[in-house]
């Protein structure tokens, strides 16, 4: 029967299939299939088959069929943002100039800057404004290749404005291509109103805000960390959160060694994420887990100007599934480009080329529980194809920070340039 779009004249098909079950690691993250001089064939909103050119059947062409050539080039599958702060007003660019005079991270939330900055502007920022700003910055994820994206609450820290976050992603998601994956991280720090009482704050938001998301966010997450909240509060927490039927993420090690990413883990949290700071003491404990992904933000220090990088290299060692995201958000990492992204994780976190382009779709699709309809190019899964600008994924780290899309499909269809 003829397909509905017809890729052909792929130079490398990049498939992220694998021998592996479950997220890729150890050597399983660099040993996913790559088809030579290939097609694609979807159906409607699916994949329903691939292989050499050579196999390719007439029967799959008919005269509704759109085919488009590839030209030699790379096609591979959507990626995968699985670590984004989407929904925010203002910007912080102010605050950039504070951090290149020496100033820190924490010592610019501890004056009121940083995170709750953005909670002022957000909180007084109307819901068509917030819903413009997510669009917008959608449409940049989509023109660099991004066709499923996870987009977390906390910039409003109070109900109203929490709630309001997560209403506006998922309403972005309604109205472009790119998937919207709602998280709720309404525990990203303190709110002034409850300053020095991060406990109350927590239980504030398990009996008030957590009961109004069943069916609206499918994870909760927690910022653990010094200035924010203790692993202990967040164990409680994230616990009481399992307990209503949220699946589990964490913010953990991204600037001290406190031991959140392993807790979160021993809960079974879906990914445990930063890390830079993860000791292999507490790295063997997510590795044990072996459902829980370590999503890596490489474009966070970096623009932090920071030296500590979470050991890419040591965690593929251990057997610790991994991911990448940008970890787009107003002050840490105001940068869409999962491009970039790989580049920097291959430069300063041990990554090779092949890793990192897994750790961008199949295992970033983990990190978010779509890993059965999307990150890598199968029958069945969504339809969500790259055909790129390069003729080798070797390229694609090399050439620092270009974008080297050419066309995106999402769901079978061709996305406008």
């Amino acid at each position: 029967m003829p397909c509905t779009l017809l890729i052909q004249n792929c130079g490398q098909l990049l498939t992220m299939r694998s021998a592996g079950s479950g997220p890729l690691r150890g050597s399983f993250l660099q040993d996913w299939e790559l088809v030579g001089d290939a097609y694609l064939a979807c159906t409607d909103d699916k994949i329903e088959a691939y292989g050499p050119m050579s196999s390719l059947s007439v029967s799959l062409i008919g005269p509704e069929t759109q085919v488009l050539d590839a030209g030699g080039g790379v096609v591979m599958p959507g990626l995968v943002e699985c670590h984004t702060h989407l929904v925010f007003a203002g910007n912080r660019a102010h605050e950039f100039q504070r951090k290149l005079r020496g100033e820190s991270y924490l010592d610019i939330l501890a004056s009121g800057g940083g995170i709750l900055s953005t909670v002022r502007a957000t909180r007084a920022a109307s819901e068509e404004e917030l819903l413009a700003g997510a669009l917008h910055q959608l449409e940049g994820f989509r023109r660099y290749g991004v066709t499923t994206l996870e987009a977390k609450s906390g910039y409003g820290l109070d109900r109203d404005t929490e709630l309001r976050l997560v209403r506006v992603a998922r309403e972005a998601g309604r109205q472009q291509a790119v998937r919207v994956v709602p998280t709720f991280l309404g525990a990203h720090v303190v709110p002034p109103e409850y300053k020095g009482r991060p406990a109350d704050y927590l239980d504030f938001l398990v009996d008030e805000v957590l009961p109004e998301l069943r069916g609206e966010a499918e994870f909760v997450d927690i910022f653990s960390e010094e200035g924010a909240f203790s692993v202990a509060d967040s164990r409680h927490y994230l616990q009481r959160a399992k307990e209503l039927g949220f699946q589990l993420k964490i913010h953990a090690e991204q600037l001290h060694d406190l031991g959140g990413s392993a807790m979160a883990a021993e809960l079974g949290a879906v990914s445990v994420d930063h890390c830079d700071y993860l000791s292999a003491a507490d790295a063997a404990r997510v590795a044990a887990q072996a459902r829980t992904v370590a999503v890596l933000l490489p474009l966070v220090p970096l623009f932090l100007r920071q030296q500590q990088y979470a050991s890419g290299r040591q965690l593929i060692k251990q057997g610790v599934p991994v991911a990448l995201s940008t970890d787009f958000n107003p002050g840490s990492c105001p940068s869409k480009n999962l491009w970039l992204a790989q580049s920097v994780a291959c430069l300063n976190m041990g990554f090779t080329p092949r890793e990192a382009l897994a750790a961008v779709t199949i295992n970033a699709a983990w990190a978010i529980n779509r890993q059965h309809d999307c990150g890598s190019l199968e029958p069945g899964k969504r339809a969500d194809v790259l055909v790129l600008n390069v003729r080798s994924y070797e390229e694609l780290p090399y050439w620092l920070g270009e974008n080297p899309v050419r066309q995106v499909i999402i769901g079978g269809q061709v996305q406008p340039e």
